[in-house]
């Protein structure tokens, strides 16, 4: 069964957030859009790669309203171990919450159990806290963050525009579809 349009299962966890341990649950995904980024371990290869793409684009993220989120199997201590000893995990601005159990990793359908590490898995959830997007990669493949800026970016237009429709490559402020039979076999 996909996740898509389903609410987010309750779950309670501890993240390192600029420079504290906060408590994080399925509420601080009510009333904003947020954006959940699974990874498989801290001091990893790929993993800070597309976390410190994500730090870049982080200001991008946040005028759109969004909150980010980086998750893995990691307990929260590992995180401020990582943020401590990484440049380019130190520019992190947004929580990395620490699933040791693995119990937010499995929520999301993206645990790999004989590993007891997270899939690449991407969630985009609207303030209601339902699933709009959901993009699970293996873990050799990074992901981009501005892609995921506009896949953000459309999901709100589409909130916010009901009737209208995001084509491939959308941007904002480019042509959207009003799907009708008129359409139909003429794209």
């Amino acid at each position: 069964m996909s996740l898509i349009n389903t609410q987010v299962k309750p779950f309670k966890a501890t993240a390192y957030h600029n420079g504290k341990f906060v408590p994080v649950s399925e509420e601080n995904f009510k009333g904003k859009w947020s954006v959940v980024v699974f990874y498989p371990a801290d001091f990893t290869f790929v993993c800070p790669t597309e976390l410190g793409d994500l730090a870049d684009q982080y200001a991008e993220f946040q005028k759109l309203g969004v909150e980010v989120y980086g998750v893995s199997t990691d307990t929260h201590f590992t995180h401020k171990a990582w943020h401590d000893t990484s440049d380019t995990i130190a520019k992190i601005k947004y929580p990395l919450v620490g699933d040791p159990t693995g119990a937010i990793t499995r929520n999301f359908d993206v645990m790999i159990e004989e590993e007891g590490l997270a899939l690449r898995g991407t969630f985009v959830i609207n303030p209601e806290g339902e699933i709009k997007l959901c993009e699970i990669h293996d873990n050799g493949i990074g992901r981009d963050a501005k892609e995921l800026l506009r896949k953000v970016q459309a999901a709100q237009y589409v909130a916010s525009h009901p009737g209208e429709v995001c084509p491939a490559k959308w941007t904002p402020g480019a042509e959207t579809l009003k799907p009708s039979l008129d359409l139909v076999g003429k794209i």
